[in-house]
Order: structure tokens, then C-alpha cells, then sequence
């Protein structure tokens, strides 16, 4: 049995997203690490994603994303709020990108949609640049679920909020993305 993708500190992102914005594709691949740490998409969905699912009727950057069900796992599109950082990356490459109003954000070299197979290859690149071990494309979704649960409880939502986000279909398969902290067990415990 493989381990599940590990789950990054806050300082690790920051690292990645550090090392993200020096590239070639600097705007590019900053927005893939944000898509998966600040939205929880899939390598999939982050290939997939068009400028439509994310830009207003005026041609800006959206209040959130719309993950349409033909990018979405199983058929299952969803509306996920944008976080400021995220939002704030797309307004960047939007205008590096000339300002589209269609087509692939994420773009190949050849100016296509990058593969769901790329994005696997690029964060797993990225992570051994690093030397982040335990850590694939799936580490930002983990994070992001594992990171939304922690903090729910402070929004007055529920776990089936975070099942939302996440876009899946039970609240079991969320519960396996979520990873525990033993320093909040240990609090919990002795607060009992």
C-alpha cells in the first residue's frame, strides 16, 4: 500500500512557491502550485481549467471558480470560492497571457492545455529541485482539504462544507484526505 501524498507546513509552501516564480513560466507555475494548495484541484482540473471558468462576464478575474463537470473527477463540477493569493496570480498571468477570454490558463510550450500527466511531472520534478520527499501532485489538494478541515469549525461550517470543496461524492473519501495533528489531539484530551 502507498503512502498518501504528504501534507506541507506553511513555510514549505512558501518554498515552493518561492522556487515556483523563478522559472521560465514563472506566472504559469506559480498559478499551479496555487490551484492546488489555495483551491485543492487535481492535476486534471488544473489542466484542464479554461479562461471561462474563471473570468466575469466583463472579461475579470471572478469571485471563483467554476470547475466544469467535463474537467471535474466522475462528472462532478463544482463552484469553489477564490482565495486572494490565488485570485491575485490569475489577475498576474491573465495579463502576461495578453488577456484572453478563452483557451487552456495552464498552457504547454506549444500553447495548448498541458497534460494531467504533466502537471504530475511537473510537481514531481519541482519537489525533488527541493527535496521534499512523500510529496506528489496530490500534496496540495491534501493540504488544502487537511488545512480547510482544521479551520471549518472557526467559520461555523461543518466537514460537509470541506466535502464540498474537495467535490466528493461521500464524506468518507474526504476523511482519508484529512491528516491529524498530534499537538491538537493532546490539547483535546486534556481539555476532556
Amino acid at each position: 500500500m502507498t503512502q498518501p501524498a504528504k501534507v506541507l507546513a506553511p513555510a514549505d509552501v512558501r518554498r515552493l512557491c518561492a522556487k515556483a516564480r523563478k522559472g521560465r513560466h514563472s506566472t504559469r507555475d506559480h498559478l499551479i502550485v496555487l490551484l492546488s494548495f489555495k483551491a485543492g484541484l487535481r492535476a486534471a482540473e488544473i489542466a484542464g481549467l479554461s479562461w471561462p471558468m474563471v473570468l466575469t462576464a466583463k472579461s475579470h478575474i471572478a469571485a471563483s471558480i467554476t470547475v466544469a463537470n467535463s474537467i471535474g473527477k466522475n462528472g462532478r463540477g463544482r463552484i469553489l470560492p477564490m482565495h486572494p493569493d490565488l485570485k491575485l496570480a490569475l489577475e498576474v498571468h491573465h495579463r502576461a497571457e495578453g488577456r484572453p477570454n478563452e483557451g487552456p490558463i495552464v498552457r504547454s510550450s506549444r500553447g495548448a492545455h498541458m497534460r494531467p500527466r504533466s502537471i504530475v511531472n511537473w510537481f514531481t520534478a519541482i519537489y525533488a529541485e527541493l527535496g521534499f520527499i512523500g510529496c506528489s501532485s496530490h500534496s496540495g489538494r491534501r493540504t488544502f482539504i487537511t488545512t480547510a478541515a482544521r479551520l471549518v469549525s472557526k467559520t461555523g461550517g461543518s466537514l460537509r462544507d470541506v466535502q464540498e470543496l474537495a467535490g466528493h461524492s461521500a464524506l468518507t473519501t474526504t476523511e482519508r484526505y484529512i491528516e491529524g495533528d498530534r499537538d491538537a489531539q493532546r490539547k483535546l484530551v486534556r481539555m476532556l
